[in-house]
C-alpha cells in the first residue's frame, strides 16, 4: 500500500477527527473535526507533526477559510483528572463533532477507536498521515493548543509552558519540582500527583518537627 495523504478521501460530508494534548502534565486536550469542501482543495495537507510551525500556522488560516465545516472541541483538566485522559478525549471529540455547522454522514477519527456519536464513525490508525480531513484537524487542534499553553506560559512563568507546550521534558520536570503544580497541571498524571505527595510530606514533617 502506497503511505501518504489520499486525497480520494475528501469525500462530500465525511470529517475527520483529531487530537492534541494527551501527553502532556498539564493544560486541556484539544481536538478539531473537519469536512474539507472537494471543490477547494487545500495543497500541503499533512499530520500537523510533520510540519513547521510556520506551516502550521498558515494552513490553520486556510483550512478554517475554506473548509465546508470545522469545529475545536476540548476537555479541561478538571475533567481529565476526573474522567482520566482517554475518557477526556473521547468527549473532547465528541464536543467537536458535534459542535460542527453541518452534520456529517460519516466521522473519521485518528487512532484505534471512536467516541460515542450521533453519526457513523470509524477508526483510521495513523489517520493524520493518511486522510486529508483528519490531518487538516490534526493542524487545528495543534495550532489551538500550542497558541494556548504560549498564553498559559505568561500566567505561569518559570515552567517553559510556550516551548515545550506542557510535555515532561527534564526542563518541565526541573521547574515542576523547585516551583510545585499549577493549577493547570493535571494531578492524576505521576509526575505532578508525585510532586504533590513530596509537598504533603514537607508539611506533615515540618507540622510534627519540635518547635525551638
Amino acid at each position: 500500500m502506497q503511505m501518504g495523504l489520499d486525497f480520494s478521501l475528501v469525500e462530500e460530508l465525511v470529517a475527520g477527527v483529531d487530537e492534541v494534548g494527551r501527553g502532556p502534565l498539564c493544560g486541556p486536550v484539544v481536538t478539531a473535526a473537519v469536512i474539507l469542501d472537494p471543490t477547494r482543495p487545500i495543497e500541503g495537507l499533512n499530520d500537523s507533526k510533520k510540519l513547521t510551525e510556520a506551516r502550521r500556522e498558515a494552513l490553520y488560516e486556510e483550512i478554517c477559510e475554506k473548509a465546508l465545516a470545522w469545529c475545536l472541541g476540548r476537555a479541561e483538566v478538571e475533567e481529565i483528572d476526573r474522567l482520566n485522559i482517554l475518557h477526556a478525549t473521547m468527549l473532547a471529540m465528541q464536543r467537536a463533532v458535534e459542535g460542527l455547522n453541518v452534520t456529517p454522514r460519516l466521522a473519521l477519527i485518528d487512532g484505534n477507536r471512536c467516541p460515542q456519536l450521533k453519526v457513523p464513525s470509524a477508526p483510521v490508525v495513523q489517520g493524520d498521515a493518511l486522510v486529508p480531513a483528519i490531518a487538516a484537524a490534526s493542524i487545528l487542534a495543534k495550532v489551538s493548543r500550542d497558541r494556548e499553553m504560549h498564553a498559559l506560559d505568561l500566567c505561569y512563568p518559570g515552567y517553559g509552558f510556550a516551548a515545550h507546550k506542557g510535555y515532561a521534558t527534564a526542563v518541565h520536570l526541573e521547574a515542576l519540582q523547585r516551583l510545585g503544580p499549577t493549577p493547570i497541571h493535571r494531578r492524576s498524571f505521576a509526575p505532578v500527583r508525585d510532586c504533590l505527595a513530596l509537598v504533603v510530606e514537607e508539611v506533615v514533617a515540618d507540622a510534627a518537627a519540635p518547635l525551638l
